[in-house]
C-alpha cells in the first residue's frame, strides 16, 4: 500500500487540478496516442505560443478532480491514454490548434471539451476547431462595424455643416414634429447608408467672375463763358 505522504501529495494533485479546472474558460481532451516526440514537441511549442497550457494525465488522478468541479460528465471518455490542454482567456485556441493537429495525425483524437464550466457535445467541439484565431476574428468585427460608423459620422457631418451654412429665420426654425420625424433612427441611418454608398463627388470649381470694367472718367464741364 502506498505511504500516507504519496497519499497525501495525490490528495493535492487532486485538488490542485480541480483548481485548475475551475479557473480556465475552456479546455480539451484528446487521445495522443501514436503521437511521435518531434510532433509532440511541435505540437506542445504551438500551444505555448497561443498561452494553452497542455498536460498529460492519469484518467485516476482526472477523475477524482473531476468530482470537485461541475465537469463530471467528461468521466464517460476517460479511457486509453489522455491529455489536457486548457485556455484561461481564449474559448478557441485549444480546440483550434489540437483539431488541426487531430486532422494530420490519424491516432491523435479529440475527446472531449468544455467551456465556461460546461461540458459540450463533440459536435460542437469540432466546429470550435474550424473558427479562425482570436486575432482574426476581432478585425473581421472591427472591418464590419468601421465601415457603417464612418459612413453615420459623415451623414451627420454633412448635416451639421448645411445647418450652419443656411441662415436662421423664423420660417426655418423646424418644428417639433418635424425634428422627431427627421432625427428617428431609422431616418439618420437610411441617410448614413447613401451616405456610404454614393460615390464621393468632387466639387465642381467655382466659375470665374467677370472682371469689373472701370468706370469711365466724368467728363470736364467746360467753363461758361
Amino acid at each position: 500500500m502506498p505511504s500516507e505522504k504519496i497519499l497525501e501529495q495525490k490528495k493535492q494533485l487532486v485538488v490542485e487540478l480541480a483548481e485548475r479546472l475551475n479557473s480556465v474558460c475552456a479546455g480539451v481532451l484528446v487521445d495522443y496516442k501514436g503521437i511521435n516526440v518531434a510532433d509532440d514537441t511541435q505540437l506542445r511549442r504551438e500551444l505555448r505560443e497561443a498561452n494553452v497550457d497542455y498536460s498529460v494525465l492519469k484518467n485516476s488522478l482526472l477523475k477524482r478532480a473531476l468530482e470537485l468541479t461541475t465537469l463530471q460528465e467528461l468521466d464517460g471518455v476517460l479511457t486509453g491514454t489522455t491529455a489536457l490542454a486548457v485556455s484561461r482567456d481564449d474559448h478557441v485556441a485549444a480546440a483550434r490548434i489540437l483539431g488541426k493537429f487531430a486532422d494530420k495525425h490519424k491516432n491523435f483524437t479529440l475527446k472531449s471539451g468544455f467551456l465556461d464550466g460546461k461540458v459540450i457535445s463533440i459536435d460542437m467541439l469540432n466546429r470550435l476547431a474550424k473558427l479562425p484565431s482570436r486575432e482574426i476574428l476581432l478585425a473581421t468585427v472591427c472591418n464590419v462595424f468601421n465601415a457603417p460608423i464612418s459612413a453615420f459620422a459623415r451623414a451627420i457631418q454633412a448635416i451639421v455643416d448645411k445647418s450652419a451654412a443656411a441662415p436662421v429665420t423664423e420660417e426655418a426654425v423646424p418644428t417639433e414634429e418635424v425634428i422627431l420625424a427627421e432625427g428617428t433612427p431609422a431616418v439618420i441611418a437610411e441617410a448614413a447608408t447613401a451616405e456610404a454608398a454614393a460615390p464621393a463627388k468632387k466639387a465642381a470649381p467655382a466659375e470665374e467672375a467677370a472682371p469689373v470694367e472701370e468706370a469711365a472718367p466724368a467728363e470736364e464741364t467746360a467753363p461758361e463763358a
